[in-house]
């Protein structure tokens, strides 16, 4: 199994928050959690389960639409939990975390 602790949508060059919305953002997450997965040995295919932590609910169907791009098909989709949090690391909308088999 691989545990990715939470991440945020924060660009490894330069380290700053991905400007723009939460779809920039979830986008930036999931394409770091798919390169973490790669790297050790696994697949974003395998993730098994995310939790999702949002700053606010209102921001779900705009996270929703992002994180969707990387699950095309709904009957492969993981298990996942969403959240509302009072707050997340910088200040951020969205923090993801996952488990994942190899």
């Amino acid at each position: 199994m691989v545990y990715l602790s939470g991440n945020i949508g924060m660009d490894p060059t330069t380290l700053k928050l991905v400007e723009g919305d939460i779809r920039g953002r979830t986008r930036m997450i999931m394409n770091i959690i798919a390169n973490v997965l790669k790297d050790s040995g696994s697949d974003i295919k395998n993730i098994v389960k995310c939790n999702v932590y949002l700053k606010d609910m209102a921001d779900f169907a705009a996270m929703n639409e992002a994180y969707l791009e990387f699950f095309p098909d709904p009957k492969e989709m993981p298990a996942r939990t969403c959240v509302q949090v009072a707050g997340l690391p910088l200040g951020t909308d969205v923090e993801i975390e996952c488990t994942a088999h190899l």
